[in-house]
């Protein structure tokens, strides 16, 4: 496939296209240390699919726990309701899972939860509720992606999941570099 006319031109120039292309202050293409930071903490709320006052809230229960400030946020984190519904195969997306829970077709412990930012706690039991269990959306779901964590021990044929112990941060799937977060999150406080 041919090239666009402008790659081409930029190849062959070496700087951007426009007035102020040849400027070396304008636009050095390295990102500052609070772009870096920035774009890691949206990526992560984009993954999880949450707001920033509640990410704030989870740096600072990070804060207060012991241990490495980074893996404690993503392991509360990790062990959101509607994530573990979504890392058990119940819902394509962490969208569509928190729609599952929000809606109320989601159980913990056999009680009904409609709340995504509920902790699970380990041993507990994450089931679909007997209505929901042969939706075409959780069967297509369940005989999709697979994820094949060993914190979270799934039941296909049962559509549950036991969270089996909270997750150190190299089993967590999340390509982020929570270091950035946390440093962005400390700028702030």
């Amino acid at each position: 496939m041919p090239r666009p006319k402008y790659q081409k031109i930029v190849e062959k120039r070496g700087y951007p296209p426009g007035d102020h292309g040849k400027e070396k202050s304008f636009r050095s293409g390295r990102r500052s240390d609070y772009g870096l930071q920035l774009n890691e903490k949206q990526k992560l709320s984009f993954i999880f699919n949450i707001r920033e006052r509640q990410m704030r809230r989870y740096y600072m229960r990070a804060v207060r726990q012991p241990g490495n400030t980074g893996a404690n946020m993503l392991a509360l984190l990790e062990r959101r309701l509607d994530n573990l519904v979504y890392r058990a195969g119940f819902a394509a997306t962490i969208w569509a899972a928190r729609q599952l829970v929000t809606h109320g077709h989601i159980t913990v412990n056999g009680k009904r939860l409609n709340l995504p930012s509920y902790q699970v706690a380990p041993g507990d039991v994450i089931a679909v509720s007997e209505r929901m269990r042969q939706n075409p959306h959780v069967v297509e779901a369940m005989e999709g992606q697979v994820f094949n964590l060993s914190y979270l021990a799934v039941d296909k044929n049962a559509r549950s999941a036991t969270l089996m112990y909270v997750p150190p941060r190299d089993e967590i799937p999340v390509p982020v570099q929570e270091q950035l977060i946390i440093e962005f999150y400390n700028r702030l406080t």
